[in-house]
């Protein structure tokens, strides 16, 4: 996460905060993977604590919380980058999976 930020800090010339959000589009790092490398990590750091620690009521935060970033994402964030980025962002979106990394092969691969 803390490389997540400064991405956003050092290419996209702005800070992970909604109050200051990138001026760029970010999309190199874990970004070039997923879109959401952030709240992944939020989601799959919570779903850790839960099974370290036994806890039922860490895994109702770390659904709960799921729950709450996916409509955030959806409604909030997604619609406000395309109105920010345009054709990049979609571009992008059309490459990149939202929340987790796709397994694909390159044509080096495929022909190896």
């Amino acid at each position: 996460m803390f490389w997540c930020a400064l991405l956003f800090i050092e290419r996209g010339e702005g800070t992970p905060c909604i109050a200051l959000p990138p001026k760029m589009l970010v999309t190199s790092g874990p970004y070039r993977y997923l879109r959401n490398p952030i709240y992944m990590g939020q989601i799959v750091m919570l779903i850790g604590f839960a099974l370290f620690f036994r806890s039922s009521g860490v895994l109702v935060l770390a659904v709960s919380w799921a729950a709450f970033v996916c409509g955030f994402v959806l409604i909030y964030e997604e619609p406000g980058l395309k109105k920010r980025f345009g054709e990049a962002y979609e571009d992008y979106c059309g490459r990149v999976p939202r929340w987790l990394p796709a397994m694909r092969r390159t044509a080096h691969e495929r022909t190896a």
